[in-house]
């Protein structure tokens, strides 16, 4: 099969690689009809990953159709259309058990295109099959489910879910890439007061205002000014960090009120301050988190009903076999308005 693999950091190559094969029971093989990059694929290349290790086929978000499975796969048949999720789940572990997937300690957790071959490819092996894939309706659309293997889930549970939005809050998202404009739609279903985005591209933050930000102003621009002439001075009720940057970060820390909460979303390769001796007194509570997925079936009962707009993230599409020109116009958002790219393959 052809397949993007990392060689290095700084450099990757679209080229053949091993078919994969079922390795175990509850395995299922894939053959991969939809894919997307991702803002945490950047960083493996940049070689912000350790863990991924040269010769690994990269990515952890598909659509596709079920072409094998192993004898213990129970959900799922081949020619079953899927949703492969960014997370695997062994289902036994104690993780597992409080459905805190990203934690898997049974083989599961953030396995592909990071400890596993990936899903950047014309096939690929998942596996935990049974709780790491979802069946898709035909109604849904191939491009419009593969936003919910990661970006959606990640942005809901990481960020909204985590930064406990509440109806009447202020809400801040500081970056307005796919994982922040991901989290202003969701945060919008808890009826906040408002929503404001910071980022440094105009073209994104025009994005964030059509999925609902109500206010938005640029990185450079002193945002939080804003927040505090909005808020009379107080400080935003949740900041969500969705860039992954040191500065990013303590900004957040900067605009949240007394008793308000910090989401961390973004995935960072660097050190960021933890500037304690202005928020020790503050009553600030601060989340990280690996998405978990557990909320992948609702927000596909969502997107089959048209209340998530999947659909406005995707700018850019390209053939599968387009992978590296994809990864060339996703790197350089600035600089083509990149959102969300995503892949076809042939029919």
């Amino acid at each position: 099969m052809k397949a993007l693999v990392f060689e290095e950091p700084g450099r990757t190559t679209w080229r053949d690689a091993p078919d994969p094969d079922i390795e175990d029971a509850a395995d299922v093989i894939v053959r991969v009809e939809a894919v997307t990059i991702c803002g945490t694929d950047l960083h493996i290349i940049k070689g912000d990953v350790p863990e991924v290790t040269p010769g690994r086929v990269l990515g952890h978000e598909a659509v596709g159709t079920v072409v094998e499975a192993g004898g213990d796969v129970r959900t799922v048949r081949p020619g079953d259309r899927v949703l492969v999720s960014c997370i695997s789940a062994c289902g036994r572990c104690r993780y597992c058990r409080e459905a805190r997937y990203g934690q898997c300690r049974g083989g599961g957790g953030w396995v592909l295109g990071h400890t596993i071959d990936g899903t950047q490819a014309e096939y690929v092996r998942v596996p935990f099959a049974d709780l790491s894939v979802y069946p898709l309706p035909h109604s849904v659309d191939s491009v419009d489910a593969v936003l919910l293997a990661d970006i959606f889930p990640t942005a809901y549970e990481v960020g909204v879910r985590n930064g406990g939005v509440s109806p009447g809050d202020t809400v801040v998202v500081v970056g307005a890439g796919p994982i922040g404009l991901a989290a202003i739609a969701t945060s919008r279903l808890y009826s906040p007061e408002r929503v404001i985005a910071v980022d440094l591209a105009d073209a994104r933050l025009e994005a964030a205002r059509s999925l609902g930000a109500t206010a938005t102003v640029r990185a450079d621009e002193e945002p939080g000014q804003l927040v505090a002439d909005l808020t009379d001075g107080l400080g935003a009720d949740v900041v969500m960090e969705a860039v992954g940057v040191p500065e990013a970060f303590e900004t957040c820390t900067r605009m949240v009120r007394p008793g308000g909460r910090v989401a961390n979303i973004g995935v960072h390769g660097k050190p960021a301050t933890l500037h304690l001796e202005d928020l020790w007194i503050k009553d600030v509570t601060i989340t990280t988190g690996l998405v978990d997925t557990a909320s992948t079936p609702t927000l596909l009962r969502m997107l089959a009903n048209g209340t998530l707009p999947s659909a406005e993230l995707v700018t850019h599409r390209f053939d599968l076999g387009q992978m590296e020109e994809a990864y060339e116009v996703f790197a350089r958002a600035a600089d083509t308005g990149a959102l969300k790219v995503a892949l076809h393959a042939p029919q």
